[in-house]
């Protein structure tokens, strides 16, 4: 590489980190993720996602008007062809404080999956309450995960495709244990530019052989199905994650988030409800007087 296509990359490079950095900033304030003294415990896959998170957050941490903590924490799941150094070496020749969590989760997902069968829900699960049980028994106020923009709005397809439902993950919340909050500090940031990111900086990403490997997902079918809109329209993913953000109930038709009984004051009486409800129901009669 002559002088200057080198130059050319460096301003590349170093025009995507600020980009990155401003994002994972503005999703930090936006949501309030990280407030002064917070021990946070960022969960390292071996993965692009959570290697960039890690990069990013220790130079917000470096310049940040608030105190907080950074230790990642990786878990072991014993796949098979799991090198147990590459995460340990990296993380001592940067400095960052860490700790491996050991448990077979990979054998008890062979053992329950039938072949054949989409492994991640129950690896999915398996490994949360492993992190959330490490990080509650030692003390760390947030768990930061990382899930980006693309995987958002993956999983908002997906649980309108398939649970009916109209939600995504958030950039924060509590968990089902009630214990731990949980953060996505690379929730503006799309999963092009981490790719490219994680290149750049050469981190040692280490493959998943549980779930990497399955090609009937159905996250990869809406990957997929997202990539050809993008293609077609670019900017089509981005207009999707802002409508995340941007919900009018009342234009919606959930009743428990907008009042549509008491648009005009009128209110039904729970007879006639019932009987509109199930009206060729004998046991539902409606009672006129």
């Amino acid at each position: 590489m002559n002088a200057r296509l080198a130059r050319k990359h460096d301003y590349e490079a170093g025009k995507l980190a600020k980009r990155l950095r401003r994002q994972v900033g503005q999703a930090i304030a936006d949501y309030s993720m990280i407030v002064d003294g917070d021990k946070v415990m960022v969960c390292l896959s071996g993965g692009k996602d959570s290697y960039a998170l890690l990069d990013i957050l220790l130079r917000l941490q470096a310049r940040a008007p608030v105190r907080f903590e950074l230790v990642a924490v990786h878990l072991d799941q014993k796949q098979p062809g799991y090198d147990p150094d590459v995460l340990p070496d990296y993380l001592r020749r940067i400095g960052v404080p860490f700790h491996v969590i050991e448990q077979d989760t990979y054998s008890v997902v062979r053992r329950v999956i039938p072949q054949g069968k989409t492994m991640c829900s129950l690896c999915s699960r398996l490994r949360r309450g492993s992190l959330y049980t490490f990080a509650a028994e030692n003390g760390f106020t947030k768990i930061a995960l990382g899930h980006h923009r693309d995987d958002i709005v993956e999983t908002l397809f997906l649980n309108l495709f398939h649970q009916g439902a109209l939600k995504a993950m958030p950039p924060k919340l509590r968990a089902d244990d009630g214990r731990n909050i949980v953060i996505r500090p690379l929730a503006y940031c799309a999963e092009a530019d981490l790719a490219d990111f994680a290149e750049l900086r050469g981190f040692p990403i280490m493959p998943c052989n549980l779930c990497g490997s399955q090609e009937n997902l159905e996250r990869k079918n809406v990957k997929a199905m997202l990539a050809e809109w993008e293609k077609k329209n670019p900017g089509r993913i981005e207009t999707v994650f802002r409508s995340i953000a941007n919900v009018m109930p009342s234009q919606l038709a959930d009743a428990t988030l907008f009042d549509f009984a008491g648009l005009d004051g009128d209110v039904l009486r729970a007879d006639a409800h019932a009987w509109l409800a199930d009206p060729d129901s004998s046991d539902a009669a409606l009672d006129s007087g």
